[in-house]
């Protein structure tokens, strides 16, 4: 006699319980499928990126961070900067920890030159996650302030990715960038209510009775935001600009709403949590400079002292007043430029948008942020569009409501409602048109735009590959039996503009040996005075003569000179003047070198900030190392 089972049967208590778990845990899931999406997104984004922008995202973090793993003989190049102590070893040890991941994770029956792609990929990976979290922790601000799924907040995180200066940018080892992400993390945890609460019902005390650091939930993320904010200030000294713009706005108090929350009690927290936080990350700040440096020093006072005391940022440009207005804001927005201006206007009597008070409060103080920001940098006399990126997350807020009720029927107001009214476009030929402007600005600047400068240090690792297989190691192997001709082999000498290319962080072999043009700035010199109007730069004596250059400060007839090298790298405006002094009749016909061109760069944009890198970049063989006895220089 067969016998069946009862079929089980849940209580409809315990169907209704699982289905209000399930339910509240859609939002944590939501939530983690957008930041997979976003990585996967960046993870594209910095694939693509093929293109040379800035030298401090090679300078200022790789080379750094690739003399942390492989030691002072491994060819990493590093600036004066690093030399005089004013740069935090933080954030190159980040990506310290990349290229050791790859060194120690790559087993030995690992090719070189895999490792090496591998070696040039690490810190691709690493930003892309830095941006994406960046990206996320925008949105997830914008869902605080505007609602969980409204459509303003879903308009921050398509602004985020579809902004070509982020596209450009994001995934770049600037510190600027990892300053951003920082930063975005750092506004999303902040306790926003510390600026206003709404009315509690008690007229009889001008302080709110509603409690904002009662749990340890609330005293924590107030922890995590204050060392997240301190330790994008010893990044970049300038991100303190937001947190005292912040932390102005809160104790004055100067046209916010609702009542304030600063009871003694909720600002002696706030003072604890601000002396040990800031304490804790100045210890570790302290450790890690003392172990890289070798001795005790703080390099956001050295930062300050070089770059603002004695102004030597200036060196490196200067800037009209405006720049930041004319240029770096309808830069770093492009399109959405006017969304954001109607943002921080529109700011200033938020509470005509009848949002709730911490919002309409958080609004003021991102656009005081923004002001403070852009004032007070608009004093230094070097400005880049990329100093100001840290401010990128509150102009995609503040843009929100305004780009959504612009292309969609949904108004500023009902932006932030929940549930998500229904959706219509309007406007649906400019929207299109604006994306496609997007795509044409942030495809052309990441793929064509400056491209020669990584593809050419591309082709002299893979010339080196290729001429010089067995002196692959990485490290360099101490015990290699001595070869004196390849010793005295100088393998390219970079005749560009200073740090016009990345260096080891691409060439990679610490046996490939180079030499470029270098741009130190006057240090020593006092600000105005007549040394310092004299001082003439390396790349600034060889682009005023070329010819008399080479003959008088790298090939001298009368002193040891510069060995020459394999390959010669210059863009091509300098072919005439190279042919010159190589000429059987030239200063340099002494060397017996007959130039062949060996790699032309492919077509590299269609302006340039400077005109010594206009047109194609050039690779010419000397020759000089092709004879079984070579001819010294």
């Amino acid at each position: 006699m067969s016998s069946r089972k009862k079929p089980t049967t849940r209580s409809p208590t315990a169907a209704t319980s699982s289905l209000k778990d399930n339910v509240a845990a859609l939002p944590a899931v939501q939530t983690r499928d957008a930041l997979a999406v976003i990585f996967t997104i960046r993870l594209v984004n910095a694939l693509c990126v093929r293109t040379f922008f800035q030298p401090d995202e090679y300078f200022q973090a790789l080379e750094p961070a690739w003399r942390m793993v492989f030691g002072e003989d491994s060819g990493a190049w590093l600036t004066w900067e690093w030399q005089h102590q004013i740069r935090s070893s933080v954030h190159p040890a980040v990506f310290a920890f990349g290229y050791w991941l790859v060194q120690n994770f790559l087993g030995p029956g690992v090719a070189s030159k895999a490792k090496a792609s591998w070696l040039v990929a690490a810190p691709k990976l690493l930003q892309a996650g830095f941006a994406a979290l960046g990206d996320w922790y925008s949105w997830r601000l914008s869902e605080k302030l505007y609602g969980r799924a409204s459509v303003a907040a879903w308009s921050v995180m398509l602004m985020t990715l579809l902004n070509p200066w982020q596209w450009y940018t994001a995934t770049r080892t600037f510190s600027n960038c990892f300053e951003t992400t920082l930063t975005a993390m750092a506004l999303y945890y902040w306790p926003w209510e510390l600026l206003g609460t709404e009315d509690d019902g008690n007229p009889a005390s001008k302080y709110s009775s509603i409690p904002l650091f009662q749990t340890w939930g609330q005293v924590n993320s107030l922890r995590l935001s204050l060392v997240l904010a301190a330790f994008a200030v010893l990044l970049r000294p300038t991100n303190v600009l937001i947190w005292v713009a912040i932390g102005t706005l809160a104790l004055t108090r100067a046209t916010l709403g609702g009542k304030s929350p600063l009871t003694r009690n909720n600002l002696l927290i706030i003072y604890r949590e601000v002396l040990l936080c800031g304490s804790f990350v100045l210890g570790l700040s302290l450790l890690a400079d003392r172990q890289y440096y070798g001795e005790w020093t703080f390099p956001p006072l050295t930062f300050l002292h070089f770059n603002v005391a004695q102004d030597l940022a200036a060196f490196y440009g200067q800037n009209d007043w405006h720049y930041y207005l004319s240029q770096g804001i309808p830069l770093l927005c492009t399109t959405i430029t006017p969304f954001v201006l109607k943002g921080l206007y529109k700011s200033l009597d938020a509470e005509q948008s009848n949002w709730p008070v911490t919002t309409s409060n958080t609004l003021k103080a991102l656009t005081f942020t923004v002001l403070t920001n852009i004032v007070s940098l608009s004093f230094v006399s070097h400005k880049e569009v990329r100093f100001i990126t840290p401010l990128l997350p509150a102009f995609h807020i503040l843009a929100a409501p305004y780009v959504t009720s612009f292309f969609t029927n949904v108004s500023e107001a009902a932006s932030a409602a929940r549930p998500t009214p229904t959706l219509g476009w309007k406007r649906v030929p400019l929207l299109a048109c604006g994306l496609l402007v997007n795509a044409v600005i942030g495809g052309y600047l990441s793929y064509f735009h400056s491209s020669a400068p990584i593809d050419v240090v591309n082709f002299l690792r893979a010339e080196f590959e290729r001429v010089h297989p067995s002196h692959l190691a990485l490290p360099r192997s101490a015990n290699t039996t001595a070869d004196l001709d390849f010793e005295q082999e100088l393998f390219a000498l970079f005749l560009t503009p200073c740090h016009a290319t990345p260096w080891r962080s691409h060439l990679v072999y610490p046996a490939l040996r180079a030499r470029a043009l270098a741009c130190e700035p006057p240090v020593g010199t006092a600000p105005g005075s007549p040394a310092r109007a004299a001082y003439r730069d390396e790349t600034r004596r060889f682009f005023a003569d070329p010819v008399d250059f080479m003959g008088q400060e790298l090939w001298p007839r009368d002193r040891p000179g510069e060995d020459m090298p394999r390959y010669l790298v210059a863009y091509d405006g300098l072919e005439m003047p190279l042919r010159r002094y190589f000429d059987p009749a030239g200063p340099g016909a002494r060397h017996k070198v007959d130039l062949r061109p060996v790699w032309t760069s492919a077509w590299n944009g269609l302006f340039t900030d400077d005109d010594r890198k206009a047109g194609r970049i050039v690779v010419w063989a000397t020759g000089f190392y092709d004879s079984v006895s070579p001819i010294e220089p």
